[in-house]
């Protein structure tokens, strides 16, 4: 056996040591490696999360604001918040028999009118209104039957939403029931101020539809006209005002006037008269023999009564005498004017009512007014409408149809 030298057995020594730490530096390094690999698949994979969980972040809030981009909140008359769609398209009109009329005049159109009531429908089609918007009469009215709502008629329509008479909180009651958005449009809350009623309406319609007036200064044209009218009364001092009775609703036997609280008052204490039934409210009905009493100097018939101021003249009307009544002796009977709309509640026209009933029962204080002259002009100004003689004819002699009822 040969024996190894000190030189030989201190080489192999070597040699196992070297190979030992060349397994521990690839252990090392492998390890270092699988972390750094590790590490990197780790932000990796986070940043993937974070980047997926951002963009489904930022499509929620997408569809979100969209959601919320397709509807718009109102508050109507009545203070109640109402959700609508930002486009509308279809709309009914029901309980709020002058607002057909503004709505067109506002819009300019009645392209997305889709149903109104029936008795706005008699008068527009015995108005001027048609001639500025033509499509006013072919608008639906089916869906009130005997002057009650069918809702089924009514879903038919599809409204996007439905104006109504602030007031009729069993119409309200019936459309939200049934799910449809309804806007309350008011006529009392502005103590029956027929210049600032119409400019209210006005402006909730611009609120709902999002647009502005097409006929806008009619209410500034209003406040300036009653302003004038208060102005020349005042600068009489004392004078004699006439005992005013308006026959407000007048058929089949039954006589309804305008008390207080009602549009009534506000046009004959606007233009210089007394209201024979201010110690009444809202529209009571009467009888001849408190007319009797009354013993009126001038009498109004509006448009939704049937009768004329000639029936009261020659004592037509079966059942009630007229003949002593001093405003019919003296033949001081007027019928309303009906123009883009019946001239008593509020509606387009409403400035104009306030000269014609100042030239009637103030005659002499207001003699300057031409009536014809001041209608032309007003229909050029807002309306862009220039008026026939036979325009003139049918504004102030309104057909008896436009009542809606019969005599």
């Amino acid at each position: 056996m040969v024996e190894k030298t000190k030189c030989e057995t201190g080489g192999e020594n070597r040699m196992r040591l070297l190979k030992k730490a060349a397994a521990v530096i690839l252990a090392a390094a492998m390890a270092a490696s699988l972390a750094a690999c590790t590490a990197q698949k780790t932000e990796e994979t986070t940043a993937a999360t974070v980047e997926t969980t951002a963009e489904e972040t930022a499509e929620s809030s997408t569809e979100a604001e969209s959601s919320e981009g397709d509807t718009h909140i109102v508050v109507d008359h009545t203070g109640r918040e109402v959700e609508l769609p930002k486009e509308i398209n279809r709309i009914v009109i029901s309980s709020i028999l002058p607002l057909p009329s503004v709505y067109c005049l506002f819009e300019g159109s009645a392209e997305k009118l889709v149903g109104i009531h029936p008795s706005s429908m008699a008068a527009a089609k015995n108005s001027i209104l048609p001639q500025v918007v033509p499509d006013i009469v072919d608008v639906n009215t089916d869906f009130l039957q005997g002057g009650e709502l069918n809702i089924e008629e009514l879903l038919n329509l599809k409204p996007d939403v439905v104006f109504y008479n602030a007031s009729n909180t069993d119409e309200y009651e019936k459309l939200a029931a049934a799910g449809i958005p309804a806007v309350g449009f008011a006529t009392a809350n502005w103590d029956y101020d027929c210049v600032e009623t119409f400019e209210n309406w006005v402006k909730l319609l611009g609120e709902v539809l999002g647009e502005e007036d097409k006929a806008a200064g009619i209410a500034e044209y209003g406040h300036q006209v009653y302003d004038e009218i208060q102005a020349t009364l005042a600068d009489a001092g004392e004078i004699e005002k006439p005992k005013v009775l308006i026959l407000f609703n007048y058929a089949n036997g039954v006589i309804k006037t305008s008390g207080d609280h009602f549009f009534g008052q506000y046009w004959i204490d606007a233009t210089g008269g007394v209201n024979v039934a201010a110690d009444l409210q809202g529209t009571p009905e009467i009888n001849m023999e408190q007319i009797y009493e009354w013993d009126p100097d001038i009498i109004y018939i509006t448009n939704f009564s049937p009768y004329q101021p000639e029936d009261l003249i020659n004592n037509t009307i079966e059942g009630n005498d007229w003949s002593s009544v001093k405003a019919v002796k003296e033949g001081k009977v007027y019928k309303f004017p009906l123009g883009m709309y019946r001239w008593f509640p509020p509606a387009s026209d409403t400035p104009l009512v306030l000269k014609w009933l100042a030239t009637k029962n103030q005659p002499e204080l207001f003699a300057d007014i031409d009536m014809e002259q001041e209608v032309r002009d007003y229909y050029k100004r807002f309306y862009n409408v220039e008026l026939t003689d036979e325009d003139i004819d049918q504004i102030f002699n309104p057909s008896s149809e436009a009542s809606g009822l019969s005599k």
